[in-house]
């Protein structure tokens, strides 16, 4: 199939999620008709489609299983817990350093990065309103550290893109935790030094769940040690533990150490909740990446990196980067990337590993666009309008670009 089919195809799809119509629907469409115009039949269109979904379907099964974890650290309050504790620990002179680093653990342990935000901007928002600093200034601190929470985490993107290489999940996510450290760092460089210092101030109340009815921090860190000591036990011992069982068993874990067993129930349906968002948008970008995969346009790719004489490993961020920004999502991102690309990635000699969590840092490049949702929903928690909410993707982009380049550079070093 043309390359030209694919790339359309894409367009398409972007056009129409930009016009409001269910990405998931977009994606299908723009596949169906990349396919087409890209020389298929009818008969054969469909087939690369459903092709590309039964590529996914295995992470999907896992991504809906992460929701035990991703459940019980929010319904039970530990994301709460953990958060307040770290910004109570570097006091308010640190604030912006102390939201960028909750962002970060708590993604890192399992937690959405949207989900994350929203769960520290209160915290955030009643220390902004005490110092008077800026709303978009600590939006961005949130943000940042949650990029690099996201790029060592048990989450959807992660999973995916250890999936679709054929790559143990925790040795993907050690590989991007010093390029997470220096996306960190970069992000309070740009947070301090390069944003101007005005802007929207949130004056209106905040309520804060209060402490007294939240978990300890003890009994909060269970679940995602629990779940940190299970997927480590195979690169450590050789003993294998599935993150299809691993993250189920830790949020488990965790809820039975908090005395939340009640809650159980309520904890894996809002995790279930999260996760089938997700697990259904995973079908719209399978069948894009069946049709992306089947087509040409990976060998044109090469083709033109050969002539520019670039080294054949910025393929997997580039990609990521791409596929994050026509879908506005990390998890999206890396799907459709990881899916299309991981064959060509592997046969030039790049490993699972590696090629996983490159693809996984440059989906987090472009994941911020106006078309998605994350734009949106930390948007809103913050009370930003659209101009004053665009105003930070140029500064988001940078992070996301220090994080690809250094995952990059990181591989390169090694080999």
């Amino acid at each position: 199939m043309s390359a030209l089919g694919a790339i359309l195809g894409l367009i398409l799809a972007i056009f129409l999620i930009i016009k409001k119509l269910s990405p998931v629907y977009s994606l299908i469409i723009g596949a169906m008709i990349g396919a087409l115009i890209g020389g298929f039949s009818l008969v054969d269109s469909v087939k690369v489609m459903t092709d590309g979904v039964k590529d996914v379907t295995p992470a999907i099964i896992r991504i809906l299983t992460a929701g035990v974890l991703s459940g019980a650290l929010i319904k039970s309050g530990a994301a709460t817990t953990i958060s307040n504790a770290i910004v109570r620990f570097m006091g308010e002179k640190f604030v912006l350093t102390s939201l960028a680093i909750t962002t970060m653990l708590l993604c890192g342990v399992g937690v959405f990065i949207d989900v994350a935000v929203i769960t520290v901007a209160p915290i955030a928002l009643t220390i902004g309103n005490k110092l008077r600093i800026p709303t978009p200034l600590l939006l961005l601190a949130m943000i940042g550290g949650g990029k690099c929470g996201n790029v060592i985490s048990p989450n959807p993107n992660t999973i995916i893109a250890a999936e679709n290489f054929g790559a143990e999940l925790s040795l993907v996510m050690v590989a991007n935790i010093i390029p997470a450290i220096v996306g960190l760092l970069f992000t309070l460089f740009v947070a301090v030094k390069l944003i101007p210092k005005y802007g929207p101030i949130y004056n209106q109340a905040v309520t804060v769940k209060e402490e007294q009815n939240l978990p300890s921090l003890r009994r909060s860190l269970v679940a995602p040690v629990v779940t940190i000591i299970l997927l480590a036990l195979r690169p450590i011992f050789g003993i294998t533990i599935d993150p299809l069982i691993a993250l189920p068993i830790g949020g488990i874990a965790g809820m039975v150490a908090m005395g939340q067993t009640n809650r159980l129930l309520e904890s894996t349906e809002f995790g279930l909740q999260k996760m089938s968002g997700i697990a259904i948008l995973l079908i719209g970008t399978g069948t894009i990446a069946g049709v992306i995969k089947s087509s040409s346009l990976k060998d044109w790719i090469l083709s033109a990196l050969s002539g520019m004489n670039l080294n054949e490993a910025i393929i997997a961020p580039i990609s990521g980067a791409l596929m994050s920004a026509a879908t506005a999502s990390t998890t999206a991102g890396a799907t459709i990337a990881s899916a299309s690309f991981s064959d060509t990635i592997l046969s030039v000699g790049i490993s699972g590993v590696w090629g996983a969590a490159m693809i996984n840092a440059g989906a987090t490049v472009l994941d911020h666009l106006p078309h998605g949702s994350f734009f949106n929903a930390t948007g809103g928690v913050c009370e930003l309008n659209f101009k004053e909410r665009l105003w930070l993707i140029p500064y988001e982009t940078m992070i996301g670009i220090v994080l690809a380049t250094s995952s990059t550079i990181a591989y390169l070093m090694i080999v």
